[in-house]
């Protein structure tokens, strides 16, 4: 074998004999190219001027080039004869690219654009899906900058990208002095009312109504505050029908004030009179080509895989939505057998439609069909019971999908989870959801969604009004014997009628949740028999139908944070119920029959009233998740018996339970989620966050018993979140609570109202450090709250030299924010400095005496700061000041913040200078903003540079804002 193997790679090298010397040529001039790349940059980043579109475009290129080389060097080294005539065209054909983009790199008449825009600092041209794309936020922008036009309407198909430009300009806009960041985005949707369009923009205006629902009242409120806004612009996207301006409170179009609207008709634009009306157009072919490549990825395509792509992009007809998520459903594939096949399906899915809007349907309806897993299309299908436009909280749609058992069952709560999450992940790559910016929720694109309720028009089917501003349920007759799944969710439905009664056999899911229903009559589930799933969370329902006692085949009830909620009926004939949450209701006592409930695996009890006899969880032998009150000891010797437990959150009232507890949870394979809270007395201020996995809070008193001494206290191996609150901690947090040392795993650590902790390390010897361990290797967040004497993060331990560090120490800390620590006068000496590398956020508030950020040492000998120390913080990104009346200093001497981000300071009136953005010619050069309390415009003009033009060169990324909004 291996002799044939060498026949046949001698073979190949005959083939192509100088393969391998032009791959290593083309990687010469590979390297030279990316010499060259870097020079344009640092050119880039020094100047401060808009650069010019050829520019943004070389530079993708060369990036582009870079990537397929390295792609192309992998596949020569693995390559074999049949491969490597066509590897040497693909390198000759990249010789040919590098050498060009080498001869462009010259760049005729510089790198900037002459025209001397401001809002262009430091913004790159947006990505976009071609020329066309370009043309249209050039026209756009134009228009947004001719004083002339007040108006503007954007409009096209679905998908076709209105959003996405219109998104673009707004971005840009923010950056645009003459509107001093007053750009208002409002997605309206199809179903709008006045009053919910009114209450959005009210919230984007950050503007209270004072004069409740009256939507009258409410416009004159509006009108009033855009009135003292001056300039701004007021978007809103997804325009279904004429708005009237006058009824919303929108001002008439004067100067300085525009009004952008997007939408699927011309009419819109034309009867809300826009001055300049702009159609976003399908793509080229060209476009729509390089579009889809782009999204399937860099890959080397057969020749006939690629007469098929282009089929099937042809058949796109240039939408942009249809394109990505269709690339997106055939990345990966390789097999021309699966690539004919899903051309043919496509071209039948597309049969006998006319007109785009109903050729683009079945091709999003071919992506779904292309899903193959029932439990992917099942999961997929299920987020169209969400409202249009909704941020759908991932972990609330995973537990969902485990309880509606859309999934393959797994043996534990967490491989299902896994299961949830991999589930999305692979809707996402579909293209078939979107995660939104904080990486925790997801949505689903309009068409997408309209897709979706296209096919559960029929099997399976739903009914789906959600966010509709229903004031009442749909009438009897909408609720048919065939319906599945109802949601009726985010409306205005206060009350169902007496009597009503919907025959609904195979109805297993009913959701009426964020609804103000109050009561629901007993006869109204009646006919649900088959019912699964009820959700009746954030209503403001008081008691329920003693119906509900009947629904055997029951296996999910929520009742979350229904706050007026007192009492739930018998329980004891739901035997296959698996998911009950009872959460933020005001119910004292455990339903009657709870105990019976013996196939449940999800328990959430945490309520602040409720207390739960000794015994009750005893009989949950398969419970997996558990949620107890807060204020109250768990019953423990019950905890312990669960032994399928895996996600556990409540409160022990001692030191021994809390070690029982833990060692319980560790014990299981994997180790459980967990969120515990010890107490010696109950807490109003402690409030069980679930969100926060792996936590620990040591509450009131709880480490005031003076029989605790070291090693009393077990920590979890793996704890992530450690919480102090009025726990009784003194002198430092590393010396007063030595169990730090064994948690090397913590990444937030939050200590709040401690009145007697006076610094977090005390210094000392390096020896006497090295006895005591170095804790907080792993921290990232350390938030410090009202700690009357607190001195500053380190103290000096008498008169002794000073010391370094342990090494690692704070070393991973990205976030430090201190708040209300009135005795501290200095945050960290210079000299410690080092052992913050990683410091993102820093944020320090209302800290009556502090005078220097960074500072001098104490009164030991140590060395003062002098004018020419230099000091940098690689990756800061924000810094917030605020409310600091003594503040003399953030740094005496010179700062290095490249990465700096935003700068918030806010009555801190005594600082002279500020040196993040002090000492170079240009400003850093990631800066976006700096925010300054519009009280003090004075305090702003009145501080001093190191450089002449610092004042003039970081003028477009100030803005004024009220103090109120610092805390937001």
């Amino acid at each position: 074998m291996a002799e044939l193997l060498e026949i046949v790679t001698n073979a190949a090298t005959l083939l192509c004999p100088d393969l391998e010397e032009n791959t290593q040529t083309l990687q010469r001039k590979i390297e030279l190219l990316k010499s060259r790349k870097v020079d344009v940059q640092a050119d880039l980043q020094n100047a401060g001027k808009k650069r010019k579109r050829e520019v943004e475009d070389w530079l993708i290129n060369v990036e582009n080039n870079i990537t397929e080389f390295e792609t192309l060097e992998q596949e020569i080294q693995c390559s074999r004869f049949y491969s490597r005539q066509k590897l040497a065209e693909r390198v000759e054909r990249m010789t040919k690219e590098v050498m060009e983009l080498d001869e462009q790199s010259d760049f005729p008449g510089g790198l900037f654009l002459e025209v001397d825009e401001s809002i262009g600092q430091l913004m790159l041209t947006p990505p976009h899906n071609g020329q066309a794309f370009l043309q249209y936020f050039d026209d756009i922008w134009a228009s947004l900058m001719d004083d002339n036009i007040l108006s503007i309407g954007i409009y096209g198909m679905g998908g076709v990208g209105k959003t996405t430009v219109a998104m673009h300009a707004h971005d840009k806009l923010l950056n645009e002095p003459k509107f001093s960041g007053h750009v208002y985005w409002i997605t309206v949707s199809q179903d709008f009312s006045i009053h919910k369009l009114q209450s959005d923009i009210a919230q984007a205006l950050k503007l209270d109504f004072s004069c409740g629902s009256d939507e009258k009242k409410r416009a004159a409120q509006l009108f009033q505050t855009f009135q003292k806004r001056g300039s701004y612009i007021l978007i809103l996207d997804d325009v279904w029908k004429q708005i009237d301006a006058e009824k919303i409170g929108i001002p008439p179009r004067r100067d300085g004030c525009k009004l952008v609207i997007t939408s699927r008709l011309k009419e819109v634009c034309d009867r809300m009179d826009c001055q300049r009306i702009i159609k976003v157009n399908t793509l080229s072919k060209q476009e729509a080509w390089e579009l889809f490549l782009k999204k399937l990825g860099r890959v080397e395509l057969h020749p006939e895989v690629e007469e098929i792509c282009k089929t099937m992009v042809k058949r796109c007809g240039g939408l942009p939505l249809a394109l990505v998520t269709l690339a997106g459903s055939m990345r990966g594939v390789t097999d021309i057998h699966e690539w004919r096949d899903a051309s043919e399906e496509l071209k039948q899915s597309c049969m006998g439609r006319a007109d785009m809007e109903n050729e683009v349907l079945p091709i999003l309806l071919y992506s779904y069909d292309r899903l193959r897993d029932p439990k992917l299309q099942r999961c997929f299908l299920y987020c169209s019971l969400y409202p249009e436009d909704f941020y759908i909280n991932r972990e609330e749609l995973i537990e969902n999908f485990i309880s509606e058992e859309l999934m393959d069952r797994r043996l534990s709560w967490r491989a299902e989870n896994d299961q949830g999450h991999a589930i999305l992940n692979q809707l996402e790559r579909a293209c078939l959801l979107e995660r939104v910016w904080d990486e925790y929720h997801v949505k689903m694109h309009d068409l997408i969604r309209d897709m979706a309720l296209g096919i559960t028009k029929h099997n399976p089917r739903y009914m789906v009004k959600a966010r509709l501003n229903l004031r009442e349920i749909p009438d009897v007759q909408e609720w048919t014997e065939d319906l599945d799944k109802i949601s009726l969710m985010v409306n205005r439905i206060e009350e169902i009628s007496i009597g009503m009664s919907p025959n609904c056999p195979r109805l297993s899911t009913l959701i009426l949740s964020h609804n103000p229903l109050k009561s629901i009559p007993n006869c109204f589930f009646t006919q649900m028999c088959g019912l699964r799933t009820l959700n009746l969370s954030n209503t403001s329902i008081q008691y329920l139908p003693h119906s509900i006692s009947d629904l055997e085949n029951l296996r999910t009830l929520l009742l979350r944070s229904c706050l007026n909620l007192k009492s739930v009926p018998t329980l004891e004939k739901l035997r296959l119920l698996t998911r009950l949450d009872l959460a933020r209701t005001k119910i004292e006592e455990l339903p009657e029959g709870v105990e019976s409930l013996t196939n449940l695996k999800v328990l959430d009890l945490n309520c602040r009233s409720l207390s739960i006899p000794t015994g009750v969880l005893h009989s949950l032998s398969l419970l997996q998740k558990l949620r107890l009150p807060s204020h109250i000891g768990v019953p423990i010797e019950d905890v312990l018996a669960l032994k399928q437990l895996e996600d556990f959150g409540g409160s022990v009232n001692s030191v021994s339970d809390l070690n029982r507890l833990i060692t319980f949870l560790q014990s299981m394979m994997p180790p459980s989620f967990y969120s515990i809270i010890l107490i010696s007395k109950f807490d109003e201020q402690i409030i069980l966050d679930a969100s926060h996995r792996k936590s620990v809070c040591f509450g009131q008193e709880s480490l005031m018993d003076s029989s605790l001494g070291e090693g009393k206290i077990l920590l979890p191996r793996d704890i992530e979140d450690l919480r102090f609150s009025r726990s009784g901690l003194n002198g430092s947090l590393a010396d007063g609570f030595q169990m730090l040392n064994n948690a090397r795993c913590v990444k937030r650590c939050s200590v709040h109202r401690e009145d007697e902790i006076e610094c977090i390390i005390r210094l000392s010897s390096i020896e006497e450090q090295q006895s005591r361990g170095a804790p907080f290797q792993s921290l990232k967040n350390l938030l410090l709250r009202s700690l009357p004497n607190f001195i500053g993060l380190f103290m000096w331990e008498g008169k002794a030299a000073v010391a370094p560090l342990l090494p690692g120490i704070f070393t991973q800390l990205t976030v430090l924010e201190i708040l209300s620590c009135n005795k501290m006068k200095k945050l960290i000496p210079r000299s410690l400095l080092q052992t913050l590398p990683n410091l993102q956020n820093l944020k320090v508030m209302d800290c009556n005496e502090i005078e220097e950020i960074i500072g001098d040492e104490d009164d030991d000998g140590s060395s003062v700061i002098n004018s020419s120390a230099e000091v940098t913080l690689p990756w800061l990104k924000l810094l917030k000041l605020g409310n600091l009346r003594k503040l003399k200093s953030i740094y005496k001497g010179k700062m290095i913040c490249d990465s700096i981000e935003k700068i918030i300071i806010m009555r801190c009136t005594n600082l002279k200078k500020v040196p993040p953005l002090d000492g170079q010619p240009s400003p850093p050069p990631s800066l976006k903003k700096i925010t300054v309390d519009e009280k003090e415009k004075e305090w702003w003009e009145s501080l001093e540079w190191e450089h002449p033009n610092a004042n003039n060169f970081l003028q477009p990324f100030v803005k004024f804002g009220p103090y109120a909004l610092f805390y937001v």
